[in-house]
């Protein structure tokens, strides 16, 4: 069988342990077959060889890029290598950079009460991502975010309005799935630390996301 490549790029505040989480996501793709390749500088993004790999996975959080680097990443995301990651790794990781946020699907805002107890609700129970998952507690940041209306929802959250109460009923995304060009593009917003990946559904969520996502 032909491996599948992906290339995971880490960096940025290290309160959301980008090298740890990293480390886990390396692995989980190495156990799916994949050769993983991993940087830790937004130079890969330019690098003319990214146009062959089938996923991939930035890790990179409140950071900045080069204008050459974050345009040379969508065009080859456009072109149809998938594009997946999660929390602030991904969603979080350019404030500067609208097109990268049109390519992710969102950008957090805020994150209400910090580590706080909430539930996620299912969206899609039969999509093959969320596939005998049902509704469960999670403790972590849960993300208020300004998202793409054409992403496809898979599991929400919904604010209580004890910590911010003018958002009391909100409904957020928590995982989607979008497409951006010819690739597919996969983002959960759970995993805060490297440490949320022992929440079994957490870490299936992101295996069978970025396996969906890998062309």
């Amino acid at each position: 069988m032909t491996k599948k490549t992906a290339l995971i790029v880490w960096g940025g505040w290290e309160g959301h342990t980008p090298e740890r989480s990293a480390n886990v996501v390396r692995e989980i793709l190495e156990q799916n077959n994949f050769d993983v390749r991993v940087e830790t500088s937004t130079n890969a993004f330019a690098d003319p060889a990214i146009t062959t790999l089938s996923l991939i996975v930035p890790m990179i959080t409140m950071s900045t890029i080069g204008k050459e680097e974050v345009a040379h990443l969508c065009d080859v995301v456009r072109g149809g290598v998938g594009l997946g990651g999660f929390h602030g790794l991904m969603c979080d990781s350019f404030r500067n950079e609208t097109e990268y946020q049109f390519m992710t699907g969102g950008q957090w805002v805020s994150h209400p009460g910090n580590i706080i107890d909430y539930r996620i609700n299912i969206s899609k129970p039969n999509d093959p991502v969320m596939l005998g998952i049902g509704d469960f507690d999670y403790t972590s940041e849960q993300y208020y975010m300004h998202y793409d209306p054409a992403v496809e929802i898979l599991a929400t959250t919904t604010f209580d309005g004890t910590h911010c109460d003018f958002i009391k009923g909100v409904v957020m995304p928590v995982v989607w799935k979008k497409r951006y060009g010819k690739a597919r593009v996969f983002y959960s917003a759970l995993g805060h630390t490297a440490d949320e990946f022992a929440v079994p559904q957490m870490k299936t969520i992101v295996e069978r996301g970025l396996l969906w996502a890998a062309r």
